[in-house]
C-alpha cells in the first residue's frame, strides 16, 4: 500500500512529578512516573523529571492514507483487483481515557510515520481477509457492503490500540487482466442487445398501436358524424316545436296585451265617469248647501222677525187676557160678594170682554199675514239676485240644447225662474209655512 501524507493524533506523555514549565500548546498531555500516570486533557502545563527527557506523543489531525493493493501471490488463484479507498481517516481518540491510555502504551516513543504504518498494516490485513471471502463480482457490484465490513472489522481491532476509524470508502476498483472491463463489455453488449430488441419491439408495437389508433380514429370520426347528424336532426325537430310553442305563446301574449289594454282603457273610462259623477254629486251637494244656506238666511231675515213679532203679540194678548180675566174674576168676586144681582152684570161684561179679545186676536192674525206677504214681496228680488249670483261670476257659460225649448238668455232666465218656483216648497219644508197659501189668502178687514 502507498501512504499519502499520514497524520495521526498523538498525545504527549510526561512523568507525573518533575519540574514545571509553561507552554502554549492546546494538546492533551500525559504525565507518567513511578506512580500511576495522570492524563489531564487540554492542559497548558507539563512536568519534567530532573535529568530525564520525557518521551512525547504529539497530537495532530486525523491520519489520511491510501492502502496498497495486495500482491498476486496472496490472492488465492483468482484475479486480484486493485482497491483505492477514498482517503480513509483514522484518529487517536483523546476524549476517551481508556483508549488514550491504550494509545500511550502502544505508541509511546514512536514517530508519526511509525504510528501511521501500524494503523495502515492493520487496515490492510483486515481488507485482505474480507477480500478472501468475496468474489471480484461481489466487490465490484456491492462496494457499500465491502466498505461496511472493512470498517466494522478494522474499527474493533484499532479501538484496542486507542485508534478510531473516522471513515472508509472505496473510490475505485480495477485489475491488471481487464476482468472487470470484460464484465462491463459483456454487460454493455447485453444491454445494447436488449436495447435493440426493445427498440424493435417498441417500433412494432408502435406500428400496431398506430394502425389501431387510426382505425379507432376513423370509426370514432364516423360515429361522431352520425351523432352530430342525429343531434342536428333532434335540434331541428326541437327547434321547430319550440318555434311553434314560442309563436303560440307570443300570439297569446299579444292578444292578452291587447285585451289588457282594452280592459285598462275601459277601467280608465269608468274611473273618469265615476270622477265626473262624483264631481256632479259634489256640485249638486254644494248647490244644495248653498240653497240651504240661502233658505236659512231667508228664514233668519224674514221668518224669525215675523215669529218674534207674533210671539210678542201673542204674549201681549195673553197678558191682557190674563189681566182681564183676573180683573173679571176680581169683579166677579166682588159682584158675587155683593150679591147675585151683580153676578149677571159681571158675567155679561166678561163675555163682552172675551168677544173683544177675540176680535183683537183676529185683527192681530190678519196683520201677521199681511206682514208676511209684504216681507215676501220685499225679499223676493233679493232671493232672485242671490240665486243668479253664481251665474254672474262665471267667465263663460256654454248652453247645450236638444232642439226643444228656449234658447240663449231665455234658457238662463228659465233656469232662475225654475229655482224660484221651487223656493216655496223648500221654505215650507224648512219652516212649515206655505208661502203660496199666504199669497192666495184674501186680506180681511176688522
Amino acid at each position: 500500500m502507498v501512504a499519502s501524507h499520514p497524520l495521526v493524533v498523538i498525545p504527549c506523555l510526561y512523568p507525573s512529578k518533575a519540574y514545571t514549565a509553561r507552554c502554549s500548546c492546546q494538546r492533551p498531555d500525559f504525565f507518567v512516573g513511578i506512580a500511576s500516570p495522570s492524563l489531564p486533557r487540554s492542559s497548558s502545563t507539563f512536568q519534567l523529571h530532573r535529568g530525564h527527557r520525557p518521551p512525547q506523543l504529539i497530537a495532530s489531525s486525523p491520519c489520511r492514507f491510501l492502502p496498497e493493493p495486495p500482491s498476486h501471490g496472496g490472492w488465492r488463484t483468482c484475479l486480484c483487483p486493485a482497491l483505492h479507498p477514498a482517503n480513509p481517516e483514522v484518529k487517536i481518540q483523546g476524549q476517551n481515557k481508556e483508549m488514550l491510555a491504550a494509545a500511550c502504551q502502544m505508541f509511546l516513543g514512536k514517530t508519526e510515520a511509525e504510528i501511521a504504518h501500524i494503523a495502515l498494516e492493520t487496515l490492510e490485513g483486515h481488507q485482505r481477509a474480507i477480500m478472501a471471502h468475496m468474489t471480484v463480482e461481489e466487490i465490484y457490484k456491492d462496494r457499500q457492503k465491502f466498505s461496511e465490513q472493512v470498517f466494522k472489522v478494522a474499527s474493533s481491532d484499532l479501538v484496542n490500540m486507542g485508534i478510531s476509524v473516522v471513515s472508509y470508502t472505496l473510490k475505485d476498483i480495477h485489475d491488471d487482466q481487464d476482468y472487470l472491463h470484460s464484465l462491463g463489455k459483456a454487460r454493455t453488449a447485453q444491454v445494447q442487445k436488449d436495447a435493440r430488441i426493445g427498440e424493435a419491439e417498441a417500433k412494432r408495437d408502435a406500428g400496431i398501436r398506430e394502425a389501431k389508433a387510426k382505425q379507432e380514429k376513423v370509426s370514432a370520426q364516423y360515429l361522431s358524424e352520425i351523432e352530430m347528424a342525429k343531434a342536428q336532426r333532434d335540434y331541428e325537430l326541437k327547434k321547430a316545436a319550440y318555434d311553434i310553442e314560442v309563436n303560440t305563446r307570443r300570439a297569446q301574449a299579444d292578444l292578452a296585451y291587447q285585451l289588457q289594454v282594452a280592459k285598462t282603457k275601459q277601467q280608465i273610462e269608468e274611473q273618469r265617469v265615476q270622477v265626473q259623477v262624483v264631481e256632479r254629486a259634489q256640485q249638486v251637494a254644494v248647490q244644495e248647501q248653498e240653497i240651504a244656506r240661502r233658505e236659512k238666511e231667508l228664514e233668519a231675515r224674514v221668518r224669525k222677525p215675523a215669529e218674534a213679532e207674533r210671539y210678542k203679540l201673542e204674549r201681549l194678548a195673553a197678558a191682557e187676557k190674563s189681566q182681564l180675566i183676573m180683573q173679571a174674576e176680581a169683579e166677579a168676586e166682588s159682584v158675587r160678594m155683593r150679591g147675585e144681582a151683580e153676578a149677571f152684570a159681571i158675567g155679561a161684561r166678561a163675555r163682552a170682554e172675551a168677544e173683544q179679545m177675540a176680535k183683537k186676536a183676529e185683527a192681530f192674525q190678519l196683520y201677521q199675514e199681511a206682514a208676511q206677504l209684504d216681507m215676501l214681496l220685499e225679499k223676493l228680488p233679493q232671493v232672485a239676485e242671490e240665486i243668479s249670483g253664481p251665474l254672474t261670476s262665471a267667465n263663460k257659460i256654454t248652453l247645450v240644447s236638444s232642439g226643444s225649448g228656449a234658447m240663449g238668455a231665455a234658457k238662463v232666465t228659465g233656469e232662475v225662474l225654475d229655482i224660484l218656483s221651487r223656493l216655496p216648497e223648500s221654505v215650507e219644508r224648512l219652516t212649515g209655512v206655505s208661502i203660496s197659501q199666504v199669497n192666495h189668502k184674501p186680506l180681511r178687514t176688522a
